[in-house]
């Protein structure tokens, strides 16, 4: 996890120039750790793909690597309730972990603050963004979640990376959860050391103009139905005004292609 504010710009430098979304240090998603039932567990372990599994709950950087992971939630518990019991959200919920203040969008009146892409699963702060409800978008609305999905793929592509480097994420863990989170914490390590050395060249990166897609096995997606956080009216005037950023000055040339409209 980076300490220093520096190295949070850095981070947001970078993701905006790869992915053209301001002041974004990382993307947050959670996956299950699909697993054999464990033995006298009843139905603690049982998630809603009617399969058993521990929570693995991710922050990724623009490169692919965790930043931050929380492990070993019973596959019942939501996301919701995984991350706001998680030390990142109360580091975050209390300004601990040193993220720079916000700072105006180059060129332009808007007030920033660096933030957290997530999907529909988690509430919205003034650190953590999310994309507009799927029912009724205007034109901007669109353009908003499109470029949002495409600055949040990171997370999806890391968990993509490392189950395809690590085979045991294909099928369901034979061992006890316990065991299968030491295993996740292994591997996200190594996980995290192989990025580092990583070049352009490397087979196992995926297709940066694609979205990846997890392979099946002990991988499952979150279910969005456990978000039980309330909209904040702050994040909600952001997300507008970058809303309308998206469709200015901060505008793409290949969006309006992407989302079928002019």
């Amino acid at each position: 996890m980076p300490d220093s504010e520096d190295e949070w710009k850095t981070i947001a430098n970078v993701y905006e120039k790869k992915w053209n979304f301001p002041h974004v240090i990382g993307a947050l998603d959670g996956k299950h750790i699909v697993l054999q039932k464990p033995i006298n567990s009843g139905s603690d372990y049982y998630n809603y793909k009617h399969t058993c599994s521990l929570v693995l709950l991710a922050l990724v950087d623009v490169n692919y690597k965790f930043l931050y992971i929380d492990v070993g939630a019973q596959g019942r518990i939501g996301d919701a309730t995984v991350y706001n019991n998680s030390n990142l959200s109360i580091k975050l919920e209390h300004n601990l972990l040193h993220i720079p203040e916000a700072k105006l969008i180059g060129g332009t009146d808007i007030l920033c603050p660096y933030v957290i892409v997530a999907d529909d699963a988690f509430a919205m702060k003034s650190y953590l963004l999310k994309p507009y409800s799927r029912r009724g978008m205007v034109k901007s609305e669109i353009i908003f979640n499109y470029r949002l999905s495409r600055a949040r793929r990171v997370v999806e592509n890391a968990f993509g990376i490392l189950a395809n480097r690590f085979r045991v994420f294909r099928t369901a863990m034979a061992v006890r959860p316990y065991t299968a989170k030491q295993v996740v914490l292994a591997t996200t390590a190594i996980h995290n050391l192989l990025r580092s050395r990583a070049t352009d060249d490397d087979s196992d990166d995926v297709d940066e103009d694609e979205d990846n897609v997890v392979p099946t096995g002990a991988f499952t997606k979150f279910d969005a139905r456990f978000n039980v956080g309330r909209q904040l009216d702050e994040p909600r005037l952001l997300r507008d005004k970058l809303a309308q950023y998206f469709l200015g000055e901060g505008a793409v040339e290949w969006q309006d292609k992407i989302i079928g409209m002019k």
